[in-house]
Protein backbone atom coordinates (compact mmCIF):
# COMPACT_ATOMS: atom_id res chain seq x y z
CA UNK A 1 0.00 0.00 0.00
CA UNK A 2 1.56 3.12 -0.94
CA UNK A 3 1.16 6.66 1.63
CA UNK A 4 -1.43 8.28 -0.87
CA UNK A 5 -3.21 5.31 -0.95
CA UNK A 6 -3.01 4.53 3.50
CA UNK A 7 -4.14 8.14 3.61
CA UNK A 8 -7.09 8.28 1.70
CA UNK A 9 -8.59 5.28 2.90
CA UNK A 10 -8.01 7.10 6.70
CA UNK A 11 -9.48 10.00 5.50
CA UNK A 12 -12.33 7.89 4.54
CA UNK A 13 -12.76 6.29 7.57
CA UNK A 14 -12.27 9.54 9.29
CA UNK A 15 -15.31 10.75 7.52
CA UNK A 16 -17.50 8.51 8.51
CA UNK A 17 -17.20 9.20 12.10
CA UNK A 18 -17.94 12.49 11.00
CA UNK A 19 -14.62 14.19 12.14
CA UNK A 20 -14.05 17.70 10.63
CA UNK A 21 -11.30 18.16 8.52
CA UNK A 22 -11.01 14.36 7.72
CA UNK A 23 -8.23 14.43 5.24
CA UNK A 24 -5.66 17.03 7.41
CA UNK A 25 -6.15 15.14 10.17
CA UNK A 26 -5.02 11.99 8.35
CA UNK A 27 -2.28 13.85 6.92
CA UNK A 28 -1.23 15.21 10.39
CA UNK A 29 -1.49 12.01 12.07
CA UNK A 30 0.44 9.94 9.32
CA UNK A 31 3.26 12.50 9.75
CA UNK A 32 2.96 11.87 13.53
CA UNK A 33 3.10 8.02 13.05
CA UNK A 34 6.32 7.91 10.65
CA UNK A 35 8.14 11.15 12.51
CA UNK A 36 7.93 13.37 9.68
CA UNK A 37 6.51 16.97 7.96
CA UNK A 38 4.16 17.46 5.61
CA UNK A 39 6.95 18.57 3.21
CA UNK A 40 8.40 15.51 3.13
CA UNK A 41 4.69 13.90 2.76
CA UNK A 42 4.10 15.76 -0.54
CA UNK A 43 7.31 14.05 -1.72
CA UNK A 44 6.77 10.61 -0.90
CA UNK A 45 2.71 10.06 -1.12
CA UNK A 46 3.61 7.00 -3.95
CA UNK A 47 6.35 5.30 -1.78
CA UNK A 48 5.46 1.98 -0.05
CA UNK A 49 4.96 2.20 3.16
CA UNK A 50 6.67 -0.60 5.89
CA UNK A 51 4.22 -2.28 8.11
CA UNK A 52 5.14 -0.97 11.05
CA UNK A 53 5.12 2.43 10.17
CA UNK A 54 1.03 1.35 8.68
CA UNK A 55 0.19 -0.28 12.10
CA UNK A 56 1.20 3.31 14.16
CA UNK A 57 -0.82 5.15 11.68
CA UNK A 58 -3.99 2.84 11.89
CA UNK A 59 -3.66 2.97 15.51
CA UNK A 60 -3.97 7.17 15.73
CA UNK A 61 -6.61 6.39 13.17
CA UNK A 62 -8.57 4.47 15.62
CA UNK A 63 -8.12 6.73 18.37
CA UNK A 64 -9.75 9.87 16.26
CA UNK A 65 -12.33 7.91 14.97
CA UNK A 66 -13.39 7.48 18.44
CA UNK A 67 -13.21 11.34 18.52
CA UNK A 68 -10.45 11.82 20.62
CA UNK A 69 -9.14 14.92 20.01
CA UNK A 70 -6.01 15.20 17.21
CA UNK A 71 -3.58 17.35 20.30
CA UNK A 72 -3.74 14.44 22.57
CA UNK A 73 -2.89 12.12 20.06
CA UNK A 74 0.24 13.91 18.63
CA UNK A 75 0.51 15.19 22.27
CA UNK A 76 0.98 18.93 20.85
CA UNK A 77 -0.54 21.94 20.06
CA UNK A 78 1.21 25.41 18.80
CA UNK A 79 0.00 28.60 20.99
CA UNK A 80 1.22 32.58 20.75
CA UNK A 81 3.81 30.61 17.63
CA UNK A 82 5.17 28.51 20.33
CA UNK A 83 5.62 24.99 20.79
CA UNK A 84 3.17 23.36 23.80
CA UNK A 85 3.07 19.81 25.05
CA UNK A 86 -0.80 18.76 25.93
CA UNK A 87 -2.14 15.58 27.54
CA UNK A 88 -5.83 15.16 28.79
CA UNK A 89 -5.13 16.57 32.10
CA UNK A 90 -5.01 20.08 30.29
CA UNK A 91 -7.76 22.00 28.23
CA UNK A 92 -6.29 22.52 24.33
CA UNK A 93 -5.20 25.87 23.88
CA UNK A 94 -7.40 27.52 21.61
CA UNK A 95 -6.43 30.27 19.24
CA UNK A 96 -9.08 32.56 20.91
CA UNK A 97 -7.03 32.49 24.30
CA UNK A 98 -4.52 34.55 22.29
CA UNK A 99 -6.35 37.59 22.39
CA UNK A 100 -6.18 37.49 26.74
CA UNK A 101 -2.04 37.02 25.72
CA UNK A 102 -2.17 39.91 23.41
CA UNK A 103 -4.60 42.05 25.80
CA UNK A 104 -1.92 41.79 28.28
CA UNK A 105 1.34 42.53 26.69
CA UNK A 106 -0.72 45.77 25.84
CA UNK A 107 -1.90 46.33 29.58
CA UNK A 108 1.72 46.13 30.91
CA UNK A 109 3.51 47.61 27.87
CA UNK A 110 6.39 50.13 29.62
CA UNK A 111 6.24 48.56 32.60
CA UNK A 112 9.96 46.96 33.13
CA UNK A 113 9.38 44.24 35.47
CA UNK A 114 5.44 43.39 35.68
CA UNK A 115 4.08 41.04 37.87
CA UNK A 116 1.76 38.98 36.71
CA UNK A 117 -0.81 35.98 38.10
CA UNK A 118 -2.40 33.58 35.59
CA UNK A 119 -5.13 31.78 37.33
CA UNK A 120 -6.40 27.83 36.50
CA UNK A 121 -2.94 27.98 33.83
CA UNK A 122 -3.62 24.26 32.25
CA UNK A 123 -0.86 23.55 29.88
CA UNK A 124 0.74 27.50 30.79
CA UNK A 125 0.20 28.66 27.98
CA UNK A 126 -0.41 32.15 29.27
CA UNK A 127 1.80 32.37 31.86
CA UNK A 128 4.61 30.61 28.86
CA UNK A 129 3.36 32.98 26.30
CA UNK A 130 3.71 35.81 28.20
CA UNK A 131 6.65 35.09 30.10
CA UNK A 132 8.65 34.33 26.66
CA UNK A 133 7.49 38.16 25.55
CA UNK A 134 8.16 39.65 28.91
CA UNK A 135 12.16 38.89 29.65
CA UNK A 136 11.99 40.90 33.01
CA UNK A 137 8.47 39.83 33.98
CA UNK A 138 7.80 37.80 37.11
CA UNK A 139 4.41 35.50 36.33
CA UNK A 140 2.90 33.63 38.84
CA UNK A 141 0.59 30.21 37.39
CA UNK A 142 -2.58 28.44 39.24
CA UNK A 143 -4.24 25.71 39.19
CA UNK A 144 -5.92 22.97 40.81
CA UNK A 145 -4.85 19.92 39.62
CA UNK A 146 -1.19 18.29 39.71
CA UNK A 147 -1.30 16.62 36.53
CA UNK A 148 -1.70 20.23 34.84
CA UNK A 149 0.95 22.29 36.90
CA UNK A 150 3.65 19.05 35.97
CA UNK A 151 2.49 19.60 31.71
CA UNK A 152 2.80 23.41 32.49
CA UNK A 153 6.26 22.94 34.18
CA UNK A 154 7.52 21.16 30.97
CA UNK A 155 5.92 23.75 28.96
CA UNK A 156 7.71 26.38 30.23
CA UNK A 157 11.02 24.45 30.67
CA UNK A 158 10.82 23.47 26.43
CA UNK A 159 9.82 27.41 25.91
CA UNK A 160 13.04 28.54 27.89
CA UNK A 161 10.65 30.45 30.37
CA UNK A 162 11.06 28.19 33.82
CA UNK A 163 13.45 30.81 35.86
CA UNK A 164 10.58 33.65 35.20
CA UNK A 165 7.14 31.34 35.95
CA UNK A 166 6.53 30.29 39.77
CA UNK A 167 3.63 27.21 39.40
CA UNK A 168 1.60 27.21 42.46
CA UNK A 169 -1.40 23.90 43.42
CA UNK A 170 -4.47 25.65 44.78
CA UNK A 171 -7.46 26.98 43.59
CA UNK A 172 -8.02 30.86 42.00
CA UNK A 173 -6.20 32.85 44.33
CA UNK A 174 -6.22 30.70 47.67
CA UNK A 175 -2.08 30.26 47.06
CA UNK A 176 -1.37 34.04 47.46
CA UNK A 177 -2.91 34.44 50.71
CA UNK A 178 0.91 33.55 52.48
CA UNK A 179 2.84 35.41 49.66
CA UNK A 180 2.92 39.29 49.85
CA UNK A 181 1.45 40.31 46.68
CA UNK A 182 -1.68 42.37 48.12
CA UNK A 183 -1.39 45.83 45.56
CA UNK A 184 1.23 44.52 43.36
CA UNK A 185 0.15 43.10 40.81
CA UNK A 186 -0.04 44.55 37.21
CA UNK A 187 -2.01 41.77 35.33
CA UNK A 188 -4.29 39.23 36.31
CA UNK A 189 -5.08 37.02 33.00
CA UNK A 190 -7.00 34.50 33.06
CA UNK A 191 -9.24 31.77 30.88
CA UNK A 192 -11.90 30.48 33.56
CA UNK A 193 -14.21 27.65 32.84
CA UNK A 194 -17.09 29.18 31.82
CA UNK A 195 -19.42 26.30 30.65
CA UNK A 196 -23.00 25.61 32.31
CA UNK A 197 -23.45 22.60 33.83
CA UNK A 198 -26.39 21.70 31.36
CA UNK A 199 -24.54 22.39 28.48
CA UNK A 200 -21.60 19.74 28.81
CA UNK A 201 -24.03 17.17 26.88
CA UNK A 202 -24.30 19.47 23.51
CA UNK A 203 -20.75 20.01 23.46
CA UNK A 204 -18.38 18.28 20.67
CA UNK A 205 -17.58 15.03 21.56
CA UNK A 206 -13.53 15.78 21.18
CA UNK A 207 -14.37 18.30 24.20
CA UNK A 208 -17.01 16.48 25.81
CA UNK A 209 -16.07 13.04 26.42
CA UNK A 210 -11.76 13.90 26.34
CA UNK A 211 -10.92 17.47 27.73
CA UNK A 212 -10.95 17.72 31.55
CA UNK A 213 -14.46 18.74 32.94
CA UNK A 214 -13.12 20.41 35.76
CA UNK A 215 -11.69 23.22 33.31
CA UNK A 216 -14.77 23.26 31.00
CA UNK A 217 -17.56 23.76 33.66
CA UNK A 218 -18.03 26.71 35.67
CA UNK A 219 -21.86 25.78 37.18
CA UNK A 220 -25.13 25.97 36.29
CA UNK A 221 -25.03 29.85 35.12
CA UNK A 222 -21.17 29.48 33.33
CA UNK A 223 -19.91 32.51 35.27
CA UNK A 224 -19.53 30.95 38.73
CA UNK A 225 -15.88 30.97 38.26
CA UNK A 226 -15.71 34.02 36.42
CA UNK A 227 -17.22 35.76 39.45
CA UNK A 228 -15.26 34.60 42.22
CA UNK A 229 -12.15 36.01 40.26
CA UNK A 230 -14.48 39.30 39.51
CA UNK A 231 -14.99 39.37 43.23
CA UNK A 232 -11.18 38.53 44.67
CA UNK A 233 -9.01 40.13 41.77
CA UNK A 234 -9.12 43.82 43.15
CA UNK A 235 -7.38 42.78 46.41
CA UNK A 236 -4.52 41.99 44.37
CA UNK A 237 -4.68 44.45 41.40
CA UNK A 238 -2.42 47.80 41.81
CA UNK A 239 -5.05 50.44 40.70
CA UNK A 240 -5.93 50.79 37.26
CA UNK A 241 -4.35 47.80 36.58
CA UNK A 242 -6.74 44.60 34.45
CA UNK A 243 -8.50 41.97 35.01
CA UNK A 244 -8.35 40.25 31.61
CA UNK A 245 -10.49 36.91 31.21
CA UNK A 246 -11.77 35.42 28.65
CA UNK A 247 -15.43 34.53 28.22
CA UNK A 248 -18.30 32.32 27.11
CA UNK A 249 -20.53 33.62 24.53
CA UNK A 250 -23.38 35.25 25.74
CA UNK A 251 -22.02 36.21 29.13
CA UNK A 252 -20.83 39.74 28.67
CA UNK A 253 -23.75 41.18 30.03
CA UNK A 254 -24.18 39.21 33.11
CA UNK A 255 -20.25 39.59 34.03
CA UNK A 256 -20.61 43.76 33.28
CA UNK A 257 -23.64 43.66 35.69
CA UNK A 258 -21.25 41.79 38.22
CA UNK A 259 -18.10 43.95 37.52
CA UNK A 260 -20.22 47.08 38.19
CA UNK A 261 -22.03 45.86 40.89
CA UNK A 262 -18.20 45.48 43.20
CA UNK A 263 -17.77 48.81 42.98
CA UNK A 264 -14.35 48.15 42.48
CA UNK A 265 -13.88 48.85 38.85
CA UNK A 266 -13.64 51.76 36.18
CA UNK A 267 -13.48 51.35 32.71
CA UNK A 268 -14.79 48.02 31.04
CA UNK A 269 -13.34 46.54 27.61
CA UNK A 270 -15.11 44.02 25.62
CA UNK A 271 -12.97 42.30 22.85
CA UNK A 272 -13.84 40.72 19.54
CA UNK A 273 -12.33 37.74 18.30
CA UNK A 274 -11.89 37.46 14.18
CA UNK A 275 -15.04 35.56 13.86
CA UNK A 276 -16.99 38.97 15.86
CA UNK A 277 -18.03 37.01 19.21
CA UNK A 278 -16.94 38.66 22.26
CA UNK A 279 -14.31 36.73 23.76
CA UNK A 280 -12.60 38.74 26.22
CA UNK A 281 -13.62 41.15 28.82
CA UNK A 282 -11.30 43.76 30.44
CA UNK A 283 -12.05 45.19 33.79
CA UNK A 284 -9.23 47.67 35.25
CA UNK A 285 -9.24 48.50 38.84
CA UNK A 286 -10.29 52.03 40.53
Amino acid sequence: MTIAEAIQKAAARLSAHKVPNARLDAEVLFCHAVGRDRAWLLIHMQDTLDDQGLRIFEQSIDRRSAREPLQYITGAQEFWGLPFKVTPAVLIPRPETEFVVEAALKAVSGIPAPVIIDLGTGSGCIAVSLASGLQQAQVFAVDRSEKALEIARQNAQRNGVADRVRFLEGDLFGPFEELDLRGRVDVIATNPPYVKTGDLTGLQPEVRDFEPEMALIAGPEGTESAEKIILQAPEYLKERCPLIMEIGVGQTEALKKIIQGTGRYGSIEVLKDLAGIERVIVAEKK
